[in-house]
C-alpha cells in the first residue's frame, strides 16, 4: 500500500472519475472548511495512477457571496465530463470568517441556514479544462434545490442517472429523502426524482451493475449509518437490502473492479477507530466481507470550538475525515482519495491518497 498527501489545504470530499486514457480527475471542494466561507468545486487531474496531482479546472466558481461545494460526477455518452454542482448563499469571505473566529462572533454565523442554490449542471469536453453551464436540474418533490452526491451512472434503459437528497422542514419534524434523478438527453438536463431512502436518508452513492441492477448505498440522517437499496428497472422503483455499516460510518462509494467483486469504502467515525474502511461483495451486493480499515488513523480529541476548521489549539483538535472514493487503473491497482481535517503528522486538511491491491487487505 502507497499512501500520499494528493492535494493539500482542501476539505476537498473528493470524487474520483477514471477517464478511458488512464487519467484521474478529483472533483473536490476547495477550501480548507466545511464550506463555512467562499469557495468553488475544482477538478484536479493524476497523470500517474494518483501519486503526483494538478489542478485542472473549476467547473463551478463560486459568485460572490456563496459556496459551490457539493458535487457528483460522470462521463457521458458523447465524452463530455458532467458535474452537477450544489451550494448555499450567505457566505462569507475566508478573511471574514476567520476574523470572526478570532473575535468570538462565529457561533451565530455558523448556525445560520444559509440559503440553497440551485444546482449547476457543468460540462467539458477537454477532461475538466474549460467548462460550460446551465440550470437545468428541477427541484425536489418538496420545492428545495437538490443536492447532488457520488457517481453518475448509465441505467439499463440508456438514461442516466445521479443521486440528490434534500433536508426538508416537513411540519415541525427536520427529515431528510434521497433520490433517484434521471437525464434522458446525456445528462443536460435532469429531473423524474423518485424516492430512494424516505424520511432519514441524505448522501447516496449509486452503482450500475452489468445484470441490470442498480444499487444505492445511502447514509442515515440520524445516526449516520449506511443502508443498501437496489433497483431492478433502471432506477423506477427500490427496494431496501441490507444494512452496510454500523453507526457514524458514512458516506459510501461503491466500484465494480475489473473481476467483477463490488469495493465498498466508507469514513468511520468511531470512538475509538477513524479512518476509512472497506468491505467487498462477490454476489452482486447480496454478501458482504467483514470490514477492513484502508486507512486507520487511530484516536483524537474533539473540541467543538474548533470543530472541522482543521485548526489547531491547545493541542486539541478535530479529525473530521471520511468521503472516500475509488477507481481501479489498468494494472488493477485501486486508488483511493479520501479527506482528512488534520493528523499530527499532517496538520491541514487535505485530500488523501492511497494506491492498494484487493489481495492486500481482502483474502
Amino acid at each position: 500500500m502507497e499512501r500520499y498527501i494528493g492535494i493539500d489545504n482542501v476539505c476537498a470530499w473528493p470524487n474520483l472519475t477514471l477517464f478511458p486514457d488512464g487519467t484521474i480527475i478529483a472533483t473536490i471542494f476547495n477550501q480548507p472548511c466545511h464550506s463555512h466561507w467562499e469557495g468553488d468545486v475544482e477538478c484536479w487531474a493524476s497523470t500517474d495512477g494518483g501519486r503526483i496531482w494538478e489542478k485542472r479546472g473549476v467547473p463551478a466558481p463560486h459568485e460572490p457571496g456563496t459556496s459551490r461545494h457539493n458535487a457528483a460526477a460522470g462521463i457521458a455518452d458523447d465524452g463530455a465530463f458532467v458535474v452537477i454542482a450544489y451550494g448555499r448563499d450567505g457566505k462569507k469571505s475566508k478573511e471574514e470568517v476567520i476574523d470572526m473566529i478570532k473575535e468570538g462572533n462565529y457561533q451565530d454565523y455558523y448556525k445560520a441556514k444559509f440559503k440553497k442554490l440551485k444546482p449547476w449542471v457543468c460540462r467539458s469536453y477537454d477532461q475538466g479544462r474549460t467548462w460550460e453551464h446551465s440550470e437545468t436540474v428541477i427541484g425536489t418533490p418538496f420545492g428545495d434545490p437538490a443536492g447532488p452526491f457520488g457517481d453518475i451512472v448509465k441505467c439499463p434503459d440508456g438514461t442516466l442517472g445521479v443521486s440528490m437528497y434534500d433536508d426538508s422542514i416537513i411540519t415541525a419534524e427536520k427529515t431528510a429523502n434521497s433520490y433517484f434523478y434521471r437525464s434522458r438527453d446525456d445528462g443536460k438536463t435532469w429531473g423524474e426524482p423518485v424516492v430512494i431512502g424516505k424520511d432519514d436518508y441524505n448522501e447516496t452513492d449509486l452503482l450500475a451493475l452489468k445484470d441490470g441492477t442498480i444499487l444505492a448505498a445511502a447514509r442515515t440522517e440520524k445516526v449516520g449509518q449506511l443502508k443498501l437499496f437496489a433497483s431492478h428497472n433502471s432506477g423506477n422503483k427500490w427496494q431496501y437490502k441490507c444494512d452496510l455499516t454500523l453507526p457514524q460510518q458514512h458516506p459510501a462509494h461503491m466500484l465494480s473492479l475489473a473481476d467483477g467483486t463490488i469495493l465498498l469504502v466508507y469514513g468511520v467515525r468511531n470512538k475509538g477507530g477513524y479512518g476509512v474502511a472497506g468491505r467487498i461483495s462477490k454476489d452482486f451486493g447480496e454478501n458482504w466481507s467483514e470490514p477492513v480499515f484502508l486507512v486507520n488513523l487511530g484516536i483524537r480529541v474533539n473540541d467543538l470550538s474548533i470543530i472541522d476548521l482543521g485548526v489547531r489549539v491547545n493541542d486539541l483538535y478535530y479529525l473530521d475525515v471520511g468521503y472516500p472514493s475509488s477507481v481501479q487503473i489498468e494494472d488493477g491497482t485501486i486508488v483511493t482519495a479520501y479527506y482528512c481535517g488534520g493528523i499530527d503528522e499532517h496538520m491541514r486538511y487535505h485530500m488523501g491518497v492511497v494506491r492498494w491491491k484487493l489481495e492486500e487487505y481482502f483474502s
